[in-house]
């Protein structure tokens, strides 16, 4: 996997894009995750925001990348998920939703709180070890719940909104 670039970004961007990357890369099974904020807007994705050639020009390569390809789909899904088991939860009187999973025939969904209304959602392959992307995700929402500030939110909005 390649990570998009974080080049103008700030530090805290920075590290929350390398977490990104790291659970990607790190964590056998897992095949994309995206980070959307509380109102459904993506703000991390594990997938390039494209593919470019020397010129820096923006290529194709099949399917599109970024906020218009699989990570968009995945946020989209992400969110729905996220809204449908917190009314549910609201209907049970369950309290907070922690963690959600769906398990398909070719793969899994995972989707986690993060503590500012924040969801870290994550894809993996239908033979991935769920309890080791569990870990991994609360990891991730450890490390970076203290960091989606309003400011570094607005910021990483911003620069999904700038991919080409």
């Amino acid at each position: 996997m390649t990570a998009p670039s974080t080049y103008g970004l700030s530090t805290q961007a920075r590290n929350l894009q390398w977490l990104l990357t790291d659970l990607v890369e790190e964590v056998p099974g897992v095949n994309s995750v995206a980070v959307v904020s509380s109102d459904g807007l993506l703000l991390l994705s594990s997938e390039p925001a494209a593919v470019r050639n020397d010129a820096g020009q923006a290529t194709a390569t099949g399917r599109p990348k970024g906020p218009r390809g699989a990570s968009a789909d995945l946020a989209t899904i992400v969110s729905g998920l996220g809204s449908l088991t917190t009314g549910a939860a609201a209907l049970m009187d369950g309290g907070g939703v922690k963690q959600t999973m769906v398990a398909m025939e070719h793969g899994s969904v995972f989707v986690m709180a993060i503590s500012d209304g924040s969801l870290l959602g994550v894809h993996a392959a239908p033979d991935c070890d769920m309890s080791v992307v569990a870990y991994h995700m609360a990891l991730f929402v450890g490390r970076a719940g203290h960091v989606l500030t309003p400011e570094v939110r607005s910021e990483l909005r911003q620069s999904m909104e700038k991919t080409p």
